[in-house]
């Protein structure tokens, strides 16, 4: 991934590596797990997810790595991958920003952020205000105990990729 710079190219290629690589789990997950899988998909943004996008543009704590990631990519579902990772709509962060208000983050050098992805294990990860990736250390907001995972947006997409490729090899969820 390192020879393209951040883009939508970057995106996509991320997109079909992640795809593909799911695509080989799923081949044998019933055999492999005795249950159907769900949905596992990283779905390219449609126009209503672009329209949303335009939204996001226009919040105060947005960050041009976010706004390129959503203007490409509507949301990444994986359940079935490791506890699972989900990298939330654009529609779906700004409704609960407007529900909850910014999340504040003690320790953060922008100390106001907004979730933008989950696990399965109900972990969540905050986008702060310069675009550093924090994770809750528990599965609830209210104790404002984060650890910063990724100091932007693409080490975290790439801590996920590499999640999903480690998953699929061993069956450990890897470092998120």
């Amino acid at each position: 991934m390192g020879e393209l710079s951040y883009s939508a190219a970057w995106l996509s290629r991320w997109r079909e590596e992640i795809t593909e690589t799911v695509g080989a789990m799923l081949s044998t997950f019933e055999k492999t797990h005795g249950f159907a899988p769900g949905l596992n998909e990283v779905r390219v943004a449609d126009e209503d997810d672009r329209r949303a996008a335009r939204e996001y543009a226009r919040e105060f704590l947005r960050f041009a790595e976010l706004l390129t990631f959503y203007e490409s990519i509507g949301e990444v579902v994986l359940p079935d991958v490791g506890n699972g990772y989900f990298i939330h709509s654009a529609r779906d962060v700004l409704r609960r920003l407007e529900e909850e208000g910014p999340v504040f983050i003690p320790m953060a050098d922008d100390p106001l952020g907004m979730v933008i992805a989950s696990d399965g294990g109900g972990f969540l990860f905050v986008a702060d205000w310069g675009g550093v990736i924090h994770r809750s250390r528990t599965a609830s907001l209210d104790e404002g105990e984060f650890d910063m995972v990724a100091e932007d947006l693409p080490q975290f997409l790439e801590l996920i990729r590499r999640s999903v490729a480690r998953f699929v090899e061993t069956g450990e969820p890897g470092y998120l």
